[in-house]
């Protein structure tokens, strides 16, 4: 299958990539810059000029593939909302190169779940195989620059490693790798308007990984209030302090999709590189 791929030289597309490759697909990567295309050609992956802002060329790089997997976001948080609306706009352009075609189109939700899932629900019933995969708030793993790293950054800085009140509320992961399979299994064989949980540790206690982060930096671990955790945390205040359990029992079962990496826990123990910058 020729598939084009936005985002694909970033932490989790540089992972799909291989992942469609390995499986004997041709992979398309949408390339933004010089740098970009020179990666993709470094792998022996044909590159297609554009950015998501770039709608004709979005639409054009759907319409002469056999599916599209998109994974591009502006991660800017100092324009979320703006960020957002980009990404939606990307979502109906694409699709509106695949309508009728009965093509697979698969897309990550972020914020905007509601607003995309309309959309893909749409593009569904216009004749489009879509999918949405939901990640975790950890997609960890070789090369992770999310909210982890940003975890041990503070403790680094605050010299202590924390978690809010008794640390009991829960967070979902998933290793890259794993992720990468569950969007190929979704490009080949997720029906029409699937949505998909990419959950491997379905729920860890927040005061586990705040005790792992502190053992590998020989730091002390400290329960914080609700009212400190903006202040310790930054923009991650409010996150820090969910409890956010899910289940990924139904995508496995639909999809065969087994996660076979190392959890999240386990993976901060065995990977220096997360505590070596």
């Amino acid at each position: 299958m020729r598939v084009f791929l936005t985002g694909a030289t970033g932490y989790i597309g540089s992972a799909v990539l291989c992942e469609l490759k390995n499986a004997g697909h041709q992979v398309v990567g949408l390339a933004r810059s010089d740098d970009s295309a020179a990666k993709l050609k470094e792998v022996g992956v044909d590159s297609h000029r554009g950015d998501i802002d770039d709608l004709d060329s979005l639409r054009r790089g759907a319409a002469t593939a056999d599916g599209v997997i998109h994974l591009a976001f502006n991660h800017d948080f100092s324009n979320f909302d703006g960020a957002l609306t980009a990404d939606l706009h990307a979502v109906e352009a694409m699709g509106s190169a695949l309508e009728g075609s009965g093509k697979p189109f698969v897309i990550t939700t972020h914020n905007n779940g509601l607003a995309a899932e309309k959309v893909m629900v749409s593009l569904a019933e216009s004749g489009v195989r879509t999918s949405i995969v939901e990640l975790c708030p950890s997609v960890h793993g070789e090369g992770d620059t999310g909210f982890v790293p940003r975890l041990i950054q503070i403790a680094k800085t605050k010299g202590f490693s924390a978690y809010v009140e008794e640390g009991t509320n829960r967070w979902p992961a998933v290793h890259r790798l794993d992720a990468a399979h569950l969007y190929r299994l979704a490009l080949e064989n997720a029906p029409a308007g699937s949505r998909l949980n990419g959950v491997a540790d379905e729920g860890i206690p927040f005061r586990d990984i705040a005790q792992v982060i502190g053992q590998q930096l020989n730091l002390p671990v400290v329960s914080i209030s609700r009212e400190e955790a903006n202040d310790h945390f930054g923009f991650l205040g409010t996150l820090a302090a969910l409890d956010i359990p899910k289940s990924s029992t139904s995508t496995q079962e639909l999809l065969n999709w087994k996660p076979l990496q190392l959890g999240l826990i386990a993976d901060l123990e065995q990977q220096g590189s997360y505590f070596n910058n």
